[in-house]
Parts: structure tokens; C-alpha cells; sequence
């Protein structure tokens, strides 16, 4: 597998977004699907992505603590392009369980803590949604955080045996924005009150201008822990 991802990212390393997802949605003859937060990135790509093919897959993960604004745009969005979005929840029986072991805001009590519930809530949820998927598009961008900036535009994902694709990996926030206003993307009222990432209510808050645009997120952890296990980078 690691010899296709090498090949596709010679082969696509001067392509546009657009050609990739051509590719993609036209070409390929397999399954692709976009996890969709909701968030600016994403946004786009469904945008992009429903342009190429109305029957494209989208889908989303519904943690259960997500923002009301998250709620609005995910209905927005089903709205204007005529879809209805996929939604994986997490087991009813996985999150009692974890309130059990850590009560209802254990996250933050300790980096363990909140990563089994972010497996409880994203990673468990996720692997269903990716059954069967051979190509999972996302909307990573490079300048987001610490963890990102060696990402490729199509990685191997083990855990869940699936080619990863960020068509999106060397786009600036200005170059996000500006395809919003162009095609009047509907997007989270979040971001113009000073969140630039958005993920669960109680583990995202605003960011100071200026400031990184992941600070928000587990705002009380070390820069080189903001992962919720979703996108992890295999170490060389």
C-alpha cells in the first residue's frame, strides 16, 4: 500500500484541489467518502466535492456535545445543496461507560482521560463510517497545527485501512475564506466570533487574534497532545 500512496503523491503533486477530487469522485471507481466537521475546510470540500458529483459521500460524527451553531450549518448545508449529510453517533452503552469511569467532564482531568473519550465519541464512530471506504477525504491543512506540518496529500491510514487524502494541505486560511465568499458557502457563525477550530462545545474555546489557530482546542494541553486520535501521523 505504501507504494500506491508514493505513487499517487508523485503523481498528483502539481495537481490542483479540484484535479484530485476529479480523480477521485471520476476516476477511481472506488469508494470515497468526506468526514465533514462542519468546520471552514470542510466546508469547502463538500462544496467542491458536490460540484464534481451531487451523489457524493459525506458524512459527519456526532459526538453528542457539539455546539448549537454545528447543529445549524450541518442544516444549512443539507439545505442548500439538496443532501442529507450521514451521521455516525457514538454507542449509547460506550458513553455510559465512560461516564462511569470519569464522570461527565473527566476529560480534563488528564490527557488519558480525554483521549478515551474522544475514542469513545470520534475514533469508535469513525472506523464504522470508514468500513468499506477506500479513500478518506478531510480537510487538513499543513499550517494548523505542529502535529500537521508534515502531512501528504495521500497517507496510509492503518487503523482503519484506508488511503487518507487532504486536498486541501497547502491552502491558507485566506485562500478557505475566499473560496466561502466566492461561492457562498455556508459556514459555522463560530468562526467569526474567534474560533478558528471547532470541535466539542466544553473543549473548544476562542482564540486571541493573532494567536494559533488550534490553541483552542484543548486549550489546557501541550501543543505537541492536540490530536484526538482521528489524524495521527505515523513517525518515520
Amino acid at each position: 500500500m505504501e507504494n500506491t500512496v508514493n505513487q499517487l503523491n508523485e503523481e498528483f503533486k502539481n495537481s490542483s484541489t479540484l484535479e484530485v477530487l476529479e480523480f477521485l469522485l471520476r476516476e477511481t471507481r472506488q469508494n470515497v467518502a468526506l468526514s465533514s466537521s462542519f468546520g471552514a475546510e470542510d466546508q469547502v470540500l463538500t462544496d467542491m466535492m458536490l460540484r464534481v458529483d451531487q451523489r457524493a459521500n459525506i458524512f459527519t460524527l456526532d459526538t453528542g456535545r457539539l455546539p448549537d451553531e454545528t447543529y445549524s450549518v450541518m442544516h444549512e448545508t443539507n439545505l442548500k445543496y439538496g443532501i442529507k449529510v450521514k451521521v455516525f453517533f457514538p454507542k449509547a452503552t460506550d458513553i455510559e461507560d465512560l461516564y462511569k469511569r470519569q464522570g461527565i467532564n473527566g476529560f480534563y482531568d488528564s490527557i488519558e482521560n480525554r483521549k478515551s473519550c474522544c475514542s469513545v465519541r470520534k475514533i469508535a464512530p469513525l472506523k464504522r463510517a470508514l468500513k468499506n471506504v477506500d479513500f478518506w477525504v478531510t480537510g487538513l491543512r499543513s499550517a494548523q497545527s505542529v502535529t500537521r506540518e508534515d502531512m501528504r496529500l495521500f497517507e496510509f491510514d492503518e487503523t482503519n485501512n484506508v488511503i487518507k487524502v487532504s486536498p486541501l494541505k497547502d491552502w491558507s486560511e485566506q485562500d478557505i475564506w475566499a473560496y466561502i465568499k466566492t461561492y457562498r458557502v455556508p459556514y459555522n457563525k463560530l468562526h467569526k466570533l474567534g474560533y478558528p477550530s471547532i470541535g466539542c462545545a466544553p473543549c473548544t474555546r476562542p482564540v486571541k487574534e493573532g494567536g494559533d489557530i488550534r490553541s483552542g482546542r484543548w486549550w489546557w494541553e501541550n501543543p505537541e497532545h492536540k490530536e484526538c486520535g482521528l489524524h495521527l501521523i505515523k513517525s518515520a
